[in-house]
């Protein structure tokens, strides 16, 4: 989302119109979901994406005809081999296409906004629609609601993965969480390892003793947490005090008998079962990862799986809701 609005205030500030298109509703086999969003000027594409192919084509040839005629729309694609679009996929997206003239104060505003508050980490919501002026919410709805008519989105503050361990697998994991859409902390002992000139991605670096870390961090249970620290030692020193909170994801990186030795050491210490075994151990996606940059795929891939679950909840129970039935 911030891409978008980077480049639809840069349209507007060039005397350009623009159509934002978003995918309001998706149903069966669609390459984007809901929420997914496009940008169109003058010359095409001009940021994001609904998932390519022939949608996103015609999509883009409907955005050019309402640049001329200077309007909004609602569309439905339907992905079906033999339909109108001859797509494969075998479902139908439902996109919003909202004509946005140049000399808009209330969009431009509007994008200036949702930027401050991407930026700062705000939060709050966005509300489009083909009929009404957009305009932006200050609490963060649970999910993205399509009443048929309005559509809400919320804003993408991303979620924060805490990485404990400042080693050469943490260099290579944060850039990679950060071009997903992750912030990233990162917390170790050594002065050396903990700088913000070494991890210029992290909102922020900690350097402080792993036996106390809230008194030097603040966790929450939106919170995940990597463990990949110089040890085992330090490992469950770290672990011991993470199993006793609520937080979204604990991952942690090493070997079963690292792994077994830490988890005795829990048990010993009172950490419950059941604790114990929601840790993510070995972390990561099983493809055979050997260097840092490997290491650090397996690992986003992961969490990005981690979050795709969280999110889909959140998006059924908005829906559940009685306001939405």
């Amino acid at each position: 989302m911030r891409t978008i609005f980077e480049n639809l205030l840069a349209l507007l500030n060039q005397g350009e119109d623009a159509v934002l298109v978003t995918v309001a509703a998706a149903r069966g086999s669609t390459p984007r979901g809901p929420g997914s969003q496009l940008l169109a000027g003058r010359e095409g594409l001009a940021a994001g994406t609904i998932g390519g192919g022939p949608g996103e084509a015609q999509v883009l040839l409907l955005a050019a005809e309402l640049l001329k005629e200077k309007r909004s729309a609602l569309r439905r694609l339907e992905l079906r081999h033999g339909g109108e679009l001859d797509s494969v996929c075998g479902g139908e997206q439902t996109a919003l296409l909202q004509f946005i003239p140049h000399d808009s104060a209330a969009w431009r505003a509007l994008a200036r906004e949702t930027l401050e508050r991407l930026e700062s980490r705000r939060g709050g919501g966005l509300a489009l629609s083909a009929e009404e002026a957009p305009s932006l919410l200050e609490e963060s709805p649970a999910g993205l609601s399509w009443d048929g008519r309005r559509l809400i989105l919320p804003l993408p503050i991303g979620e924060r993965v805490v990485i404990f361990g400042g080693g050469h697998c943490a260099l290579a994991l944060a850039p990679a969480l950060r071009k997903v859409g992750f912030r990233v902390s990162v917390f170790d002992d050594r002065p050396e390892f903990a700088s913000p000139e070494r991890f210029p991605e992290a909102e922020s670096v900690t350097c402080a003793p792993y036996t106390d870390i809230a008194a030097h961090l603040e966790l929450t249970a939106e919170d995940y947490a990597v463990v990949m620290t110089s040890g085992h030692s330090h490992d469950f020193e770290v672990e011991e005090q993470l199993l006793r909170r609520p937080l979204r994801y604990v991952g942690v990186m090493g070997s079963r008998t690292k792994t077994d030795y830490v988890n005795g050491k829990l048990r010993e210490a009172g950490i419950p079962e059941e604790a114990i075994r929601r840790v993510h151990t070995p972390i990561g996606t099983a493809i055979k990862a050997v260097t840092p940059e490997e290491i650090a795929v397996s690992i986003t891939g992961e969490l990005i799986y981690e979050r795709a679950l969280r999110r889909e909840a959140a998006g059924a129970a908005a829906h559940m809701c009685p306001s939405h039935l």
